[in-house]
Protein backbone atom coordinates (compact mmCIF):
# COMPACT_ATOMS: atom_id res chain seq x y z
CA UNK A 1 0.00 0.00 0.00
CA UNK A 2 1.12 3.68 -1.11
CA UNK A 3 0.22 6.13 0.66
CA UNK A 4 1.49 8.94 -2.09
CA UNK A 5 0.85 8.98 -5.21
CA UNK A 6 2.16 11.65 -7.85
CA UNK A 7 1.21 12.21 -11.80
CA UNK A 8 1.79 14.66 -14.34
CA UNK A 9 -0.61 15.17 -17.42
CA UNK A 10 -0.90 17.04 -20.40
CA UNK A 11 -3.00 19.83 -20.84
CA UNK A 12 -5.60 17.37 -22.55
CA UNK A 13 -8.60 16.07 -21.92
CA UNK A 14 -7.71 12.78 -22.90
CA UNK A 15 -5.43 12.72 -19.97
CA UNK A 16 -8.48 12.60 -17.51
CA UNK A 17 -8.88 9.24 -18.03
CA UNK A 18 -5.57 8.38 -16.64
CA UNK A 19 -6.02 10.48 -13.85
CA UNK A 20 -8.94 8.36 -13.39
CA UNK A 21 -7.07 5.30 -13.33
CA UNK A 22 -4.95 6.45 -10.64
CA UNK A 23 -7.39 7.39 -8.11
CA UNK A 24 -9.20 4.24 -8.57
CA UNK A 25 -5.87 2.33 -7.91
CA UNK A 26 -4.95 4.64 -5.00
CA UNK A 27 -8.17 4.45 -4.07
CA UNK A 28 -8.50 0.56 -3.40
CA UNK A 29 -5.51 0.12 -2.38
CA UNK A 30 -5.61 2.58 0.51
CA UNK A 31 -8.72 1.41 1.15
CA UNK A 32 -11.41 4.28 0.31
CA UNK A 33 -15.28 3.38 -0.13
CA UNK A 34 -16.40 3.61 -3.70
CA UNK A 35 -18.27 6.43 -2.50
CA UNK A 36 -14.95 8.07 -1.73
CA UNK A 37 -13.32 7.27 -5.03
CA UNK A 38 -16.10 8.50 -7.24
CA UNK A 39 -16.21 11.87 -5.24
CA UNK A 40 -12.19 12.44 -5.55
CA UNK A 41 -12.79 11.64 -9.25
CA UNK A 42 -15.51 14.01 -9.55
CA UNK A 43 -13.39 16.80 -8.20
CA UNK A 44 -10.42 16.42 -10.29
CA UNK A 45 -12.34 16.07 -13.47
CA UNK A 46 -14.20 18.89 -12.56
CA UNK A 47 -11.35 20.88 -11.66
CA UNK A 48 -8.98 19.78 -14.13
CA UNK A 49 -11.37 19.90 -16.90
CA UNK A 50 -12.02 23.57 -15.90
CA UNK A 51 -7.88 24.57 -16.20
CA UNK A 52 -7.84 22.24 -19.13
CA UNK A 53 -11.05 24.25 -21.55
CA UNK A 54 -10.26 27.45 -20.11
CA UNK A 55 -6.73 28.24 -18.65
CA UNK A 56 -4.32 28.21 -21.60
CA UNK A 57 -4.01 30.96 -24.29
CA UNK A 58 -2.44 28.70 -26.69
CA UNK A 59 -2.03 25.67 -28.39
CA UNK A 60 1.73 24.47 -26.47
CA UNK A 61 1.72 21.53 -24.19
CA UNK A 62 1.73 22.47 -20.83
CA UNK A 63 2.12 19.92 -17.50
CA UNK A 64 -0.41 19.57 -14.96
CA UNK A 65 0.62 18.34 -11.65
CA UNK A 66 -1.56 16.04 -9.21
CA UNK A 67 -0.28 14.61 -5.89
CA UNK A 68 -2.07 13.20 -3.61
CA UNK A 69 -1.40 11.94 0.08
CA UNK A 70 -2.92 9.89 2.66
CA UNK A 71 -1.54 10.65 6.33
CA UNK A 72 -3.50 10.51 9.87
CA UNK A 73 -6.72 9.67 8.01
CA UNK A 74 -6.78 13.08 5.74
CA UNK A 75 -6.12 12.91 2.67
CA UNK A 76 -4.33 15.60 0.94
CA UNK A 77 -4.63 16.75 -2.95
CA UNK A 78 -2.16 19.24 -5.02
CA UNK A 79 -3.14 20.58 -8.21
CA UNK A 80 -0.15 22.70 -9.99
CA UNK A 81 -0.67 24.08 -13.54
CA UNK A 82 0.81 27.43 -15.37
CA UNK A 83 -2.72 28.05 -16.61
CA UNK A 84 -4.14 31.82 -16.31
CA UNK A 85 -4.89 32.48 -12.65
CA UNK A 86 -7.81 31.10 -11.03
CA UNK A 87 -8.83 31.19 -7.31
CA UNK A 88 -11.89 28.63 -7.50
CA UNK A 89 -12.38 29.67 -3.56
CA UNK A 90 -12.82 32.82 -4.45
CA UNK A 91 -16.26 31.64 -7.62
CA UNK A 92 -19.30 32.86 -5.96
CA UNK A 93 -21.57 30.07 -5.01
CA UNK A 94 -24.50 29.59 -7.20
CA UNK A 95 -28.42 30.49 -7.18
CA UNK A 96 -29.49 26.87 -6.95
CA UNK A 97 -33.32 28.59 -6.50
CA UNK A 98 -33.32 30.09 -9.89
CA UNK A 99 -35.00 28.45 -12.38
CA UNK A 100 -32.49 26.23 -14.40
CA UNK A 101 -33.34 28.51 -17.64
CA UNK A 102 -32.23 31.36 -15.90
CA UNK A 103 -29.33 30.36 -13.98
CA UNK A 104 -25.85 31.92 -15.20
CA UNK A 105 -23.78 29.46 -16.86
CA UNK A 106 -20.49 28.03 -14.61
CA UNK A 107 -20.24 27.46 -11.10
CA UNK A 108 -21.74 24.37 -10.12
CA UNK A 109 -18.60 22.30 -10.51
CA UNK A 110 -16.65 24.66 -8.30
CA UNK A 111 -19.79 24.12 -5.95
CA UNK A 112 -19.80 20.71 -6.03
CA UNK A 113 -15.84 20.48 -5.48
CA UNK A 114 -16.48 22.82 -1.58
CA UNK A 115 -19.16 20.84 -0.92
CA UNK A 116 -17.27 17.41 -1.49
CA UNK A 117 -14.39 18.28 -0.32
CA UNK A 118 -13.50 19.70 3.90
CA UNK A 119 -10.58 21.75 3.17
CA UNK A 120 -9.85 24.03 -0.60
CA UNK A 121 -7.02 26.45 -0.61
CA UNK A 122 -5.10 28.10 -3.57
CA UNK A 123 -2.18 30.57 -3.82
CA UNK A 124 -0.88 31.65 -6.95
CA UNK A 125 3.05 31.37 -6.65
CA UNK A 126 5.80 31.74 -9.45
CA UNK A 127 3.39 32.23 -11.87
CA UNK A 128 1.41 28.72 -11.28
CA UNK A 129 -1.76 27.81 -9.58
CA UNK A 130 -1.03 25.62 -6.46
CA UNK A 131 -4.58 24.40 -5.09
CA UNK A 132 -4.30 21.74 -2.40
CA UNK A 133 -7.75 19.89 -1.64
CA UNK A 134 -8.50 18.35 1.75
CA UNK A 135 -11.27 15.12 2.55
CA UNK A 136 -11.05 13.52 5.92
CA UNK A 137 -11.02 9.73 5.04
CA UNK A 138 -12.79 7.44 7.28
Amino acid sequence: MSDSVAIHLDNHLSELDKLADEVERFGEANGFSPRTIYQIRLVLDELLTNVISYGYRDQRRHEIGVAMRLAEGLLTIRLEDDATAFNPVEAGKPDLECPVEERRVGGLGIHLVKKIMDQVEYERKEGKNLLMLVKTIE
